[in-house]
């Protein structure tokens, strides 16, 4: 087992709890939050593995993925009270689930031996439909479709990933995790800032 495999695992965990934690002021019962967790954690996984023809499933070939769901799922239901307690805790674990999940999915399809600039696209992918599942189940705007630096954050992460990549010697571990943490900054001082694109106008 890789660094890759563990970060796949943990990325797993964050959108698990991300998903359930959606379920707050939703009036459902744990069954509703596990069910939201399940399908955040695998949604983008599941349709780049689709797009890239790429069978089994992830979390259907290794059993580990759903251990990891349910271990998310777990924690966010028993500890619920607590971190709903913390500020941006929400926030907090989307954000870790779409920059792991970004260089993941980017790995994923250069494994298979795509193109870098559509596996930068499946990166983006990777992180952002089990958001965009998560919240249609819960009756909420896609964050995709928000006045928000989301996506745009996955895709830089992608590209600053393949560069550093392609470009340089650097060790593939340290790629990982600078890639991730420009995502993360990204992602968090755009929200503290209110950062966003400019809007589309006619």
């Amino acid at each position: 087992m890789n660094f890759q495999y563990y970060l796949e695992l943990v990325g797993t965990f964050f959108f698990a709890v991300s998903g359930a934690l959606a379920m707050q002021d939703k009036d459902q019962d744990w069954f509703g939050a596990g069910f939201t967790g399940f399908i955040t954690a695998i949604g983008g996984g599941s349709l780049r593995d689709i797009l890239l023809g790429s069978y089994p499933l992830v979390w259907i070939g290794d059993i580990n993925f759903l251990y990891s769901i349910l271990i998310g799922v777990v924690v966010a239901i028993i500890f619920f009270r607590v971190i709903v307690r913390l500020r941006k805790t929400f926030l907090l674990f989307d954000t870790l689930g779409i920059s792991f999940f970004t260089i993941l999915g980017v790995e994923k399809a250069m494994g298979l031996g795509i193109r870098p600039e559509i596996a930068a696209i499946m990166g983006m992918f990777t992180a952002v439909m089990g958001g965009v599942m998560r919240d249609t189940l819960t009756n909420e705007m896609p964050v995709v479709f928000r006045r928000e630096v989301y996506a745009t954050a996955c895709l830089a992460g992608a590209i600053v990933y393949l560069l550093l990549d392609l470009q340089t010697p650097l060790e593939r571990n340290y790629n990982l995790i600078i890639s991730i943490s420009v995502i993360i900054i990204i992602r968090l001082v755009s929200v503290k800032y209110k950062l966003a694109l400019p809007g589309f106008k006619k």
